[in-house]
């Protein structure tokens, strides 16, 4: 199927690992110039050399920013030029009980978590809805619908995002630009793998066991194993290309069943 995507502009926030990586890879897949983005050089530059390793004929390019940091926030919009897609992406996600959240970690979920999105949203979309074309994605997560209570300062994070998506989806009525929010499941991405690892050592497991364990231990999933941070990228591909020219405002699931209400 030819999404339409050759030539288009995308960035990718976080996108150096994990969902945000298969997220850059796809969209180069289609002929889309991306730029990539991490906290360190040194990761993006391994992201760059892997992505061009790949796709040699690629045009792709790298923004070191922590979104913790609004001063390296700032330099990195100044270093953005005009975008047709926004994938916001970047997040920090962690188990935690709720007494042992300081305010201090509060504001950090909220300022990586929901800030990266304004900033950058903010910097993109007059842009987008001047030229009449655009996409903003953010990716979110069922636990925005469904708040765990082992990581309730990140779920209240993305119930968040997924209000800003909707507000910021009524914006662009009657144009060609969209907003909307994929809400993914629990996905095996690089850092859900570390944590992961962490936990079968403490447990003397294996990794295999402790992905089986944490599956089996949710009652409603109907995939039965963890989402691969591919098929959330399929969903973001999708998003970002005029085929998806109805979807507006939307959260659209990706979540192997673990929502179980009807809509």
């Amino acid at each position: 199927m030819d999404l339409r995507l050759n030539g288009k502009t995308a960035f990718v926030s976080g996108s150096t690992r994990g969902i945000g990586f298969a997220i850059a890879r796809a969209l180069l897949g289609e002929g889309v110039a991306v730029t990539v983005n991490g906290r360190s050089d040194a990761g993006v530059q391994e992201a760059l050399r892997r992505l061009r390793s790949e796709f040699p004929d690629a045009e792709v390019s790298g923004l070191v920013a922590d979104f913790d940091d609004p001063a390296q926030v700032q330099d990195l919009l100044g270093a953005l030029g005009d975008l047709d897609i926004l994938v916001n992406n970047v997040g920090l996600f962690g188990l935690a009980r709720f007494e042992d959240v300081s305010d201090d970690q509060w504001q950090r979920y909220f300022d990586v978590n929901v800030m990266s999105g304004v900033r950058l949203s903010r910097h993109v979309l007059g842009g987008m809805l001047d030229r009449n074309w655009g996409r903003v994605i953010f990716v979110g997560s069922e636990s925005g619908v469904n708040i765990p209570g082992d990581m309730v300062h990140y779920g209240v994070t993305k119930a968040a995002m997924l209000a800003l998506g909707n507000g910021l989806a009524k914006l662009t009525r009657g144009t060609g630009v969209t907003v909307n929010t994929i809400l993914g499941g629990p996905t095996y991405s690089d850092g859900v793998a570390d944590a992961v690892a962490r936990v079968a050592q403490d447990r003397s497991m294996t990794a295999d066991e402790m992905k089986a364990a944490i599956i089996g231990a949710n009652p409603t999933t109907l995939l039965q194993r963890f989402i691969e941070p591919g098929e959330i990228a399929q969903l973001a591909l999708y998003l970002a290309s005029p085929l998806a020219s109805a979807t507006n405002g939307a959260a659209v699931r990706a979540d192997g069943g673990v929502l179980t209400a009807m809509v």
